[in-house]
């Protein structure tokens, strides 16, 4: 930039017939820059000119909201502010985004690169959102292809072990296909215990699972969850990117559909920067190397004893429902399903499937189950009339 002493160095030079080029190159700048200050006619006023307004001025402390919040992806950032107004273009706001970036905590690790079908990650992470009106905590498990990163999440209410083994057992369904291990935390849903350079002990029902579909179970080295960085990167991609473009939904059903949406709309079509490609043309390379589905599917549900009343009921959470009365004051084993469902067995045999009712909307009775129950109770005794004839004859 030409300040005055410049200005007024290079009338003379001109005056003296001295070459515009030979003066740009004395003071160092561009001909160009010699030649606008000769057509100002006249040496500049050393006032800066004022900052020019941007589209993004209005919005800034939405924008710097978001990054308090740990959002930093400026693709979400504008879809948030363009539905507040702003219409301004993409590179503004990375302009402003840029020069915060140094402030964002390092999360620097090793990366470890998996072959096709070789590895799948699998972690929980939770968030609060709005769910029919009401906010509430939601765990979701996420299950990422180290090779492919293409990833699976199943949202729910709860995070113990059957959740943990159903969420691990759909993103195999999604995936079409089993991954050669699944290597996880040291979660007590699936690790009972994993000393510092001592084996590994895993959840009986896991290792029944995994014999099931065929995969190896892997846990982390204790203190080193970041070994399974994939999935923790999912884990705050779904944060930052799903719960941020959804903010409130009427069920958890709801929640799983859109997250399956997004999932094939957004999450399976990003670049993914690491390895410089699809996630869904790279996924189209593994998914021949991952091992077939059983032809039966894991029995995920939960699985709990019960004494069967003298009145041939079970009580189970809060309701009661019928069995066939002569399991009356025997034990049986009830397993509740996610999708609803009830069902009874004493010992190997499957007994009755209720489906799962409020206790408001009153107990669950088949019938048949108590037909003998009630015949027996509620039979009369048949006498011949002249039993009773007698009986006056004598009173008499």
């Amino acid at each position: 930039m030409i300040n005055k002493e410049d200005w007024f160095m290079i009338e003379a030079q001109i005056e003296k017939g001295v070459y515009q080029k030979d003066i740009a190159e004395t003071l160092g700048v561009h001909p160009k820059t010699v030649s606008r200050a000769l057509k100002r006619r006249g040496p500049p006023s050393g006032k800066r000119p004022s900052a020019r307004k941007s589209k993004l001025d209005p919005f800034k402390p939405l924008v710097d909201d978001l990054i308090r919040q740990d959002v930093w992806n400026a693709v979400v950032i504008l879809r948030e502010i363009t539905e507040k107004g702003y219409t301004g273009r993409l590179s503004i706001l990375r302009d402003y985004i840029r020069p915060k970036r140094p402030l964002r905590a390092s999360r620097a690790t090793v990366r470890f690169e998996t072959a096709p079908g070789k590895q799948m990650q699998s972690d929980w992470g939770e968030t609060h959102t709005v769910i029919g009106g009401d906010r509430r905590k939601v765990y979701f498990i996420v299950d990422t292809l180290g090779y492919s990163r293409r990833f699976h999440f199943w949202c729910t209410d709860r995070n113990d072990a059957e959740h943990t083994y159903e969420g691990i057992i759909r993103s195999f369904e999604h995936f079409g296909g089993v991954s050669g291990e699944v290597l996880l935390d040291n979660q007590k849903t699936a690790v009972i215990s994993h000393r510092i350079g001592g084996a590994v002990r895993y959840n009986e029902r896991f290792l029944d699972m995994a014999g099931h579909y065929g995969f190896t179970p892997r846990a982390c080295r204790p203190c080193r969850a970041r070994t399974k960085g994939k999935d923790e990167r999912m884990v705050g991609y779904i944060k930052h990117h799903f719960f941020v473009r959804y903010r409130s939904f009427e069920s958890l059903e709801h929640m799983n559909a859109l997250a399956l949406k997004w999932l094939s709309e957004e999450a399976d079509g990003r670049f993914h920067g690491t390895v410089r490609e699809v996630v869904r043309d790279r996924f189209a390379r593994e998914a021949p190397c991952l091992g077939p589905l059983p032809a039966v599917r894991y029995d995920t549900s939960y699985r709990e004893r019960r004494q069967v009343h003298w009145d041939g009921y079970i009580d189970v959470l809060g309701n009661r429902y019928s069995v066939p009365d002569d399991l009356r004051g025997k034990s049986v084993e009830v397993r509740i399903g996610f999708e609803g469902l009830l069902s009874v067995f004493h010992g190997e045999e499957h007994v009755v499937t209720h489906r799962l009712q409020s206790v408001q909307e009153g107990w669950v009775t088949v019938p048949s189950h108590h037909a003998a129950l009630w015949r027996d109770t509620l039979s009369v005794e048949r006498r011949d009339l002249s039993v009773y004839e007698e009986v006056i004859r004598c009173s008499l």
